[in-house]
């Protein structure tokens, strides 16, 4: 996961905000719905986005909020020494749904066509599924391959300030409907070296 060598450098930028919410008596549950939150508003303003690239732009940032809220509520709760099964199972779901909200409302509004979203979409949900699929097996959370969620989140960002700034089609699609392409295929990828490397560990 491209993310991974990010990741310690967003922990310190974030961590104080974590720790100051985490003092105003904020639980990180409720941190855990703002996120999806953002998440729903990102999903409308991609589905009106199609005739108006500013509307991509606003889309972007509150995927921005969505994927930082996400962190905040895990540090909450290790700051908090609150962390346990239920607000583990709780993010996980609040994630899911965040993914489908906004891939497919990209997908909805028309920067790509349908079937590509729906390759997409599955093959984003599969590979979420065999991240967690590894745990109940008794192997571990496994997260490896080529793209996780916090690339497929960078990607989208990126994407959608590149559309911004160039509306028009390169070749077939947008820069936004190209960084759903690019998830449909790397989302399978990813999928089969998890499959591999779970089955190889069974």
């Amino acid at each position: 996961m491209t993310s991974d060598s990010l990741r310690p450098h967003a922990t310190q930028l974030i961590s104080p905000i974590a720790h100051k919410l985490a003092d105003r008596g904020i639980r990180p549950n409720q941190v855990s719905f703002f996120s999806l939150l953002f998440s729903i508003l990102a999903g409308v303003f991609y589905y009106y986005s199609i005739a108006n690239p500013l509307l991509v732009l606003a889309g972007a940032l509150m995927v921005f909020f969505n994927s930082m809220f996400d962190a905040i509520d895990g540090l909450m709760a290790r700051y908090l020494q609150t962390a346990g099964p239920k607000g583990d199972f709780i993010d996980h779901v609040i994630d899911r749904y965040a993914d489908v909200i906004i891939i497919c409302s990209i997908f909805f509004s028309g920067h790509v066509q349908w079937e590509i979203g729906v390759i997409a979409i599955v093959g984003v949900l599969i590979t979420s599924y065999l991240g967690t699929q590894a745990q109940a097996l008794n192997l571990g959370r496994y997260y490896g391959g080529i793209m996780g969620r916090a690339d497929r989140l960078l990607l989208i960002m990126a994407a959608s300030v590149g559309y911004f700034v160039y509306p028009q089609q390169i070749f077939m699609f947008s820069l936004l409907g190209w960084a759903i392409v690019i998830i449909a295929i790397a989302s399978h990828i990813t999928a089969f070296q998890r499959i591999w490397h779970i089955w190889h560990q069974l």
